[in-house]
């Protein structure tokens, strides 16, 4: 470093800063944290708890929730997944028309099946 001229040795480091803000700026942003995902299957596995309790018919796979936490919604599915579970009755309108970005989806049981 000692032969680069001063405002190239300022110029390349200006260089890194910036790319390794860029990087960092791209990889912590665009995705769903692992901290909201646990919370949102947390509340989804809650409320399915609470509406079996209540001995809620949950065999055709409804939705669960169109607010489980801001952008997200439950649903409840077969697993495997079964061609009910693809009507748009028993999915959450919230998601099918794009108000809500993630969802959690538990089996019949309230084990997850996937959240994203």
């Amino acid at each position: 470093m000692k032969n680069l001229p001063k405002p190239l040795f300022v110029a390349l480091a200006l260089t890194a800063v910036i790319l390794t803000a860029l990087v960092t700026y791209g990889l912590n942003s665009g995705g769903v944290k692992k901290s909201d995902i646990d919370i949102a299957v947390n509340q989804a596995k809650y409320l399915f708890e609470m509406q079996n309790q209540q001995t809620e018919d949950l065999s055709l796979g409804p939705c669960l929730s169109n607010a489980l936490m801001p952008d997200w919604v439950a649903d409840i599915a077969h697993n495997p997944r079964e061609t009910i579970d693809d009507l748009p009755g028993n999915q959450c309108p919230a998601y099918l028309e794009g108000r809500a970005r993630h969802f959690v989806e538990l089996d019949l049981e309230g084990n997850l099946i996937r959240a994203k």
